[in-house]
């Protein structure tokens, strides 16, 4: 087996152990960036929900108070508020959703499904915990949801949702009395739930790791390739010329031209010592023939 074939085994050996670790941790980069960019969208669009809640306050129910007292208007609900916002939204990206998930609504809508009523169980068991991140499977792909607890913290919510009998009769009147009561103060009756999809960033994440790839083969093959360039000229064709150089001499020419010497490296000191040994293996052929003689 020759010195190239040894040298480019292990170059490939090495190379190979390089690109699954390169892959390896540069592919969970990747998927880690895009989840994160994916939470920081669910996020956004959390913050945004609750703004148009809080604006729907302070703003617009105060401005339709008087038309409330003959006629239930939906616009001053925060919930109906923030859903029809993100309805918006929805037009032109249909998988992004925002959900006031609750156990008993008074609008049906609301009504949580089954993998929601999951999120309400665990704010209700870890009261401590104000968020809550998780993923499941839709029919468009993975999705990646952002919830947070809907708490009954205020004593004015509990007018339209502690009783039938106490709550406006404009709200009895468009919801009926069957649900969205019973509700009692600092109980979590919810949750806020807004999902993200996730194939797009994980395809941006492919393609990136895809290119990633490429890229770092195409500069191993480069530097295999290099090496290779510079192991002949300053390892190999030194050795084959000294490798002849001294089969010349082994077969008794010891006249021959002394090897070329450039440098100052291993190669050039090993030329010198062959130079050396070739005039004093010729110095001691010659006194020996002068003493034969």
């Amino acid at each position: 087996m020759g010195l190239r074939l040894k040298f480019n085994l292990i170059l490939c050996l090495v190379t190979c152990i390089g690109l699954l670790l390169a892959g390896y941790f540069g592919d969970l980069l990747l998927k880690k960036n895009a989840r994160e960019q994916v939470l920081q969208t669910a996020q956004i669009m959390m913050e945004s929900a609750i703004a148009v809640r809080n604006y729907t306050v302070s703003e617009v129910r105060p401005l339709l108070a008087v038309q409330q007292r003959r006629q239930f208007i939906p616009q001053t609900v925060p919930a109906y508020a923030a859903s029809k916002y993100i309805a918006k939204l929805q037009e032109t990206h249909p998988d992004y959703s925002y959900k006031e998930a609750t156990l008993n609504p008074t609008n049906p809508q609301n009504r949580a499904a089954a993998w929601e009523e999951d999120i309400i169980s665990y704010f209700r068991s870890h009261r401590d915990e104000n968020t809550f991140v998780g993923e499941r499977d839709t029919p468009a792909g993975r999705s990646l949801f952002f919830s947070r607890p809907i708490e009954i913290k205020k004593p004015g919510c509990l007018a339209c949702h502690s009783r039938a009998a106490d709550a406006p009769q404009t709200l009895i009147d468009t919801y009926g009395s069957a649900n969205g009561f019973g509700w009692k103060l600092n109980e979590i009756v919810g949750a806020q739930v807004v999902s993200v999809p996730m194939e797009l960033p994980f395809e941006h994440a492919r393609s990136a790791f895809q290119t990633f790839m490429g890229a770092l083969i195409g500069i191993f093959f480069l530097i295999i390739i290099l090496l290779n360039i510079l192991l002949h000229f300053f390892v190999i064709k030194p050795v084959r010329l000294m490798s002849a150089k001294a089969e010349e001499v082994s077969m008794g020419a010891l006249d021959v031209e002394e090897l070329p010497v450039k440098g100052n490296d291993e190669i050039s000191s090993l030329a010198h010592s062959f130079n050396r040994m070739q005039r004093s293996l010729g110095s001691a052929v010659k006194m020996l023939d002068e003493t034969m003689d």
